[in-house]
């Protein structure tokens, strides 16, 4: 009866509740309920699987607050709904797994890196009117060290690529000298490790040509390369300096081949030829240069020890979408990748070379075209993702805990970028905690982008800056071919780096003429040939001697001669 009457007495739902008369009677007490709890997401408790990254679920936050509150009390793991219940646990069905929150404040990961930021720098910093190479081509278009910043610029009559100092910032006049010296639009470039004034280039044209960049300035165009390698028969795409061997450079072509070269003395140390039945779209080093990371247009990656000429560990369809794939070494010895699914989504990836079965992580990102380079520093196992085209900068810590790869932040901006230059670790400026520098490339200008970690101390921050690579090789490059292997030597940032005085590229050509003939068959000749070739060339010194014989005598007469008539006008004189 009394539910009869309370139903009765309620309003209908069209009609407004008529309001308490005063004094009719005290409210009830207030009820205060607990706030939203945040909740990890289920699926990170479950082990390896597929997720995606939390970038990429950005676009949630914006439903109807409805479907955020449902998310709140239930969640979802490999089809299994999880339901909040009284005690603040989340069940799995059919495993029996519960998980248990920590009060009501979500748990964070520690890290010194969580709080790292971009900032793009003013525009009088920038690099302005560089018209930028538009060939088409997956590479990086940009080379900084601590002295030069190097572009693939467009030029006419073949490729170029112009070399700024660091500190010539702003508008950049277009009569300044470039680089040139190739036939064909060039398609990489890379300064070399271990000296700051030699940089090395890839062509089109089938050829490697290694520079020597002067300090001051130059008046005219740079035309002549100290050493020109040759020994692709397609175009060569991807240069790669050996981290710790002394002018010990890496080239890979269209040709499906890799050549490793002794700059030093022009000759080719070893040649992977057998190794890739397709174009190969990278390759890296690790940190000691004793093996090989490459991708392949195979959808393989290959661990390849160069020395012994044997793929050491290869994974097929590390990534199921055709598009190229890139591979680095981290500083644990995994492997991190991207490259794209199935569905043309680009993906991220990480790898443990002694089990490629399953992969330690694997994460969906986004969709887009734009392959993502990354860029690996191993000082602060932090990776950065630079995709061509792209306004954006994503960057991940790796880790040894779960789910290994963590996503830190995103830097935006509004221009889309053409490619992309990394300093390395020993050319930043450690009093800013600047951890990172990139030099990115638009259309007709180049921009600095600092990645900063806030700190309140003006002193050096031990935790930030550990001994870095610095510019003296390890080993030599005979030496690393006869099987040494050292880890690169490390300098300190606590006073800054100073670098050091220009050092030129010395390139000593061994003597044909000191090489045995090869063993084998040669063409019969007649006995009298040889001897009628010897007494030709004999007879052609002769001549040559005695024709600068004559020409001396004649000098020496026109000397007296001229000596005479300057006594007779000195006599005369006086």
């Amino acid at each position: 009866m009394a539910a009869a009457a309370g139903a009765a007495a309620a309003p209908g739902p069209g009609k407004p509740q008529a309001a308490p008369e005063r004094g009719a009677g005290r409210p009830g007490p207030r009820r205060c309920g607990h706030p939203k709890r945040r909740l990890l997401r289920p699926d990170a408790f479950l082990g390896p699987q597929r997720t995606r990254a939390p970038f990429a679920e950005e676009s949630q936050r914006e439903r109807p607050a409805q479907d955020q509150d449902r998310d709140a009390s239930s969640g979802s793991c490999g089809g299994r709904s999880l339901r909040l219940t009284s005690g603040f646990k989340l069940r799995s069905n059919g495993q029996g797994l519960r998980f248990w929150t920590a009060m009501s404040r979500r748990v964070v990961r520690q890290s010194k890196f969580r709080h790292v930021f971009g900032q793009a720098a003013k525009a009088d910093q920038a690099y302005e009117d560089i018209r930028v190479s538009k060939v088409t081509w997956d590479s990086s278009f940009c080379a900084v060290n601590p002295k030069f910043l190097a572009i693939i610029v467009e030029a006419g009559g073949g490729g170029a690529f112009i070399v700024l100092p660091l500190a010539k910032t702003g508008r950049v006049d277009k009569n300044f000298p470039l680089v040139t010296g190739h036939t064909a639009p060039v398609l990489d470039i890379d300064w070399c490790p271990h000296n700051d004034n030699v940089i090395a280039s890839a062509s089109d044209d089938t050829t490697v040509m290694v520079w020597q960049i002067p300090d001051y300035t130059p008046m005219r165009n740079i035309t002549e390369p100290i050493i020109t390698l040759e020994g692709h028969s397609k175009r060569v795409g991807i240069l790669s300096w050996h981290p710790t061997a002394r002018n010990v450079l890496l080239s890979a072509g269209g040709d499906n081949v890799i050549i490793i070269w002794n700059v030093g003395t022009g000759e080719v140390l070893l040649s992977l030829d057998d190794m890739h039945p397709d174009v190969i779209h990278s390759v890296c080093w690790n940190s000691n240069g004793s093996l090989l990371a490459t991708t392949c247009k195979d959808k393989t990656l290959r661990i390849i020890d160069p020395r012994k000429g044997q793929v050491v560990a290869e994974r097929f369809a590390a990534h199921e979408g055709m598009r190229p794939m890139r591979a680095v070494f981290t500083r644990q010895g995994h492997i991190f990748t991207t490259g794209f699914t199935r569905m043309s989504q680009r993906e991220l990836g990480l790898w443990d070379p002694n089990n490629f079965e399953e992969p330690v992580a694997l994460q969906e990102m986004d969709t887009s075209n734009g392959v993502l380079l990354p860029f690996y520093d191993p000082d602060s196992s932090i990776v950065y993702l630079c995709g061509k085209g792209d306004s954006s900068i994503r960057y991940f810590e790796i880790t040894d805990e779960p789910p290994f790869v963590h996503y830190l932040n995103t830097f935006s901006s509004k221009e889309p970028q053409r490619g992309m230059g990394f300093m390395p670790k020993r050319g930043l400026d450690v009093s800013k905690c600047e951890i990172a520098r990139f030099y990115k490339l638009h259309e007709r200008k180049c921009e600095p982008i600092v990645m900063t970690v806030p700190r309140k101390s003006d002193l050096f921050q031990d935790d930030l800056y550990p001994d870095t690579p610095g510019p003296e090789p390890a080993l030599e490059a005979d030496e690393w071919l006869a099987g040494q292997d050292a880890e690169p030597v490390l300098i300190s940032l606590r006073d800054g780096y100073v670098p050091p005085k220009h050092r030129d590229l010395r390139v000593t050509k061994r003597n044909i003429l000191d090489v045995r003939p090869p063993s084998g068959p040669r063409r019969s000749q007649s006995a009298s040939d040889a001897p009628l070739s010897q007494q030709h060339t004999l007879e052609t010194l002769l001549e040559e001697i005695k024709a600068l014989r004559e020409r001396v005598q004649a000098q020496e007469q026109r000397i007296t001669a001229l000596e005479n008539m300057l006594c007779e006008l000195v006599d005369g004189t006086d």
